[in-house]
């Protein structure tokens, strides 16, 4: 496929704000390219979106939630009173542990990628 070469008989248009403008400036420069459209087009035929789906992440991060909350509750317990239950704590070292372990398999997933 010749890509800027030849006639170009199709015409798309793009919108973009003043900071993705900025952006594409800049990434233009970088690549050394001065002329917009053979930026875009060389992008849209050879560039690639890199998409990440990681369940794990999305559950560590409820159980990071989950955890800040019960942390904050037990802070304010002490603060007030200067009382601490120690279920609390537990179910703390619990989520931290679960945080702990799903954090090692993501780990060891993004280690197995090629």
């Amino acid at each position: 496929m010749n890509v800027g070469n030849g006639k170009h008989d199709h015409m798309c248009t793009l919108r973009l704000t003043d900071q993705e403008y900025q952006i594409v400036a800049l990434k233009m420069k970088q690549a050394g390219i001065r002329e917009k459209s053979a930026y875009f087009r060389k992008m849209a035929i050879d560039g690639y979106i890199l998409t990440m789906e990681i369940p794990e992440l999305k559950e560590m991060i409820s159980l990071m939630r989950y955890s800040s909350n019960n942390l904050n509750q037990i802070a304010k317990r002490a603060n007030g009173a200067g009382e601490i239950i120690e279920s609390e704590l537990k179910e703390v070292r619990d989520s931290q542990e679960k945080i702990w372990n799903g954090l090692n398999r993501i780990l060891k997933r993004l280690g197995e990628m090629p």
